[in-house]
């Protein structure tokens, strides 16, 4: 997992507030087919109640759940804190170009194919993360599992967890999406909340 602090060299830099309290969140890769990652990340934003806008992109979709879904990051009218991004690898350095083009602040890259698959993709993490640089975004990922708030401000929850996570107190942070899950199960059942996954 990386978050991204950038550079002191980078002419607009952002801080990390777009990524923890985002205000509109475009889910690139959001799917209507059943099962998908891209689907789960919509329902979880939507079921758990987040206070901002949510726009689905998918290139053929026309709704993702009842959301009207948009062809690209560049063709929603309004403006979009953060991205979630779960294309296939090979697109993926598009897709932040995009959003650096339509200014968005910060994106959670879920793909994975990076440095923890071998050295071609670490050479290409390296390229991501230099895109990233350039256009003064922040970034959680790639390869992870997304992030939630449970501030009731916020109530963003920007992962794929089969469970839904209960408000409270507690903040963690896990390299595991799979190991996060089973505490965050837990937690549940012993009546523990989170403040930040």
């Amino acid at each position: 997992m990386v978050v991204d602090m950038g550079s002191a060299t980078e002419t607009h830099p952002q801080n990390l507030n777009a990524l923890f309290n985002p205000t509109s969140v475009a889910v690139i890769g959001a799917s209507p087919r059943k099962g998908a990652i891209g689907r789960e990340i919509v329902y979880n934003m939507m079921k758990g109640g987040f206070t901002g806008k949510i726009y689905p992109v998918h290139p053929k979709a026309s709704h993702i759940h009842e959301l009207k879904a948009y062809r690209s990051v560049t063709e929603i009218s309004g403006p979009v804190d953060l991205a979630v991004v779960i294309v296939p690898q090979r697109y993926v350095l598009t897709v932040i170009n995009e959003c650096g083009n339509k200014s968005v602040k910060a994106v959670i890259v879920i793909t994975a194919g990076y440095k923890e698959s071998g050295k071609e993709g670490a050479k290409l993490e390296e390229e991501l993360l230099a895109a990233i640089r350039r256009h003064g975004m922040r970034m959680l990922g790639p390869n992870c599992f997304g992030l939630i708030n449970m501030n009731p401000d916020v109530r963003l929850n920007a992962t794929f967890s089969p469970v839904q996570p209960v408000p409270g107190n507690v903040a963690l942070l896990s390299q595991s999406g799979a190991f996060g899950v089973t505490i965050m199960e837990h937690m549940g059942r012993v009546k523990i909340g989170f403040s930040y996954f």
